[in-house]
C-alpha cells in the first residue's frame, strides 16, 4: 500500500526526513510514532504529495508519488496537521463542499454521503452552527468524516484524535478497527504510545528524522524470558530458585525462566502460594526508548 525507498527530505542545512524505507502493506494499522520533530508529519505529507521528496522513491496504491499521485488520491482519505475546514460554513456545508471537489454523483447521493460520513464519527445530529464555533475535538471528528466521504482503500491520519477527550479517543480507536476489518488499511501518526499500542497491528519509529524500528507490534512486544510472580511468600520464592529472582517489589517477583508453567508447577510442588503469575513482555514505551536517542523537547 505504501512503500519509501531511501526517502530524504531536506530544509537548507536541516535534514527532516532522513533515508526512510517504509512498508504499510494492504490491510495493515499501522502506527507511526515519535517525538515531536521526529519528521512523522513531513514524511506523511511527502506520501500525499503535498512535500516534495529531496530524492528517494515513493510508491502508494501502486501508483509513483508525486508523479502519478492524482491517480492515487481519489482512494485515499487524509486528514494532516488537523482538518482544513471553512470556520464561517457549519459541518454539513462543509463536507458537502468537499464532497462536491470529488468524482460525479447525484444530489441525493452527495446528500447520503454526508449522512453516513456524520454518523460514523459521532456528528449525526450536527447542527447549523459555524465550524469556528466548534470545540477542537468536534473538528476532529469532522476533518475525520471529511476523510471517510469516498470509502478510501487507505486512511492517512496525522495525530487523528489531538483534543479528543478519552471517550472520544475510545470511540475514534473503535471505528478505526471497525473500518480495517471492512477492508480500509489504517496509517496513523502519532506520538502518543497508548493510541498506537491499543490499535495498532504494525509499528514503525521515527526519531531524527530517521525510520529506526519498523515491524509486528506482537514481536516487538515478545516475551523477555522472565516470568512476573506473585505470591504471599516472597522470601520462600528466592530461597526456593537460588538466584534466578532478578528483581523484588514486595510480594511481587521477576524471575529467570522461560516458561510461566513450568515455574508454576515447581513452586506449587514446593508448596509455595502463587497468587498470580505470567510472563513478562517489553512495553511499547520500553521498546520505543531502547530504539530511540531524542530524549524530549526540553532545552538543558
Amino acid at each position: 500500500m505504501i512503500t519509501t525507498r531511501g526517502l530524504v527530505k531536506t530544509y537548507g542545512q536541516v535534514t527532516a526526513v532522513d533515508g526512510v524505507d517504509l512498508d504499510v502493506r494492504e490491510g495493515d494499522r499501522y502506527g507511526l510514532l515519535g517525538p515531536n520533530g521526529s519528521g512523522k508529519t513531513t514524511l506523511v505529507r511527502m506520501l500525499l504529495g503535498l512535500v516534495f521528496a529531496t530524492r528517494g522513491e515513493i510508491e502508494v496504491l501502486g501508483f509513483k508519488v508525486p508523479r502519478r499521485v492524482r491517480e492515487a488520491l481519489p482512494r485515499i482519505g487524509a486528514m494532516v496537521e488537523g482538518p482544513g475546514l471553512y470556520a464561517h460554513l457549519n459541518g454539513r456545508a462543509n463536507l458537502t463542499l468537499m464532497d462536491a471537489a470529488g468524482p460525479g454523483g447525484s444530489r441525493s447521493d452527495r446528500k447520503r454521503r454526508v449522512g453516513e460520513a456524520l454518523e460514523r464519527v459521532g456528528l449525526a445530529g450536527i447542527d447549523r452552527r459555524p465550524v469556528k464555533a466548534y470545540s477542537l475535538g468536534m473538528r476532529q471528528r469532522l476533518g475525520l468524516a471529511a476523510a471517510l466521504l469516498r470509502q478510501p482503500r487507505l486512511l492517512v491520519l496525522d495525530e487523528p484524535t489531538n483534543g479528543l477527550d478519552p471517550r472520544g479517543i475510545r470511540e475514534i480507536r473503535d471505528l478505526l478497527a471497525e473500518l480495517n476489518a471492512e477492508g480500509t488499511t489504517v496509517f496513523l501518526s502519532s506520538h502518543l504510545l497508548g493510541e498506537i499500542d491499543a490499535l495498532c497491528s504494525r509499528v514503525g519509529v521515527m526519531d531524527r528524522g530517521r525510520l529506526v524500528l519498523q515491524d509486528e507490534l506482537s514481536a516487538l512486544r515478545a516475551p523477555t524470558g522472565r516470568v512476573l510472580v506473585g505470591t504471599p511468600e516472597p522470601d520462600r520464592v528466592v530461597a526456593l530458585l537460588n538466584g534466578r529472582v532478578e528483581k523484588r517489589d514486595g510480594s511481587r517477583l521477576t524471575v529467570r525462566h522461560a516458561d510461566p508453567g513450568d515455574l508454576n508447577t515447581e513452586l506449587v510442588q514446593a508448596g509455595i502460594r502463587v497468587t498470580s503469575i505470567g510472563a513478562e513482555r517489553r512495553t511499547l514505551e520500553q521498546v520505543v526508548l531502547e530504539a530511540t536517542t531524542t530524549s524530549s523537547d526540553r532545552v538543558s
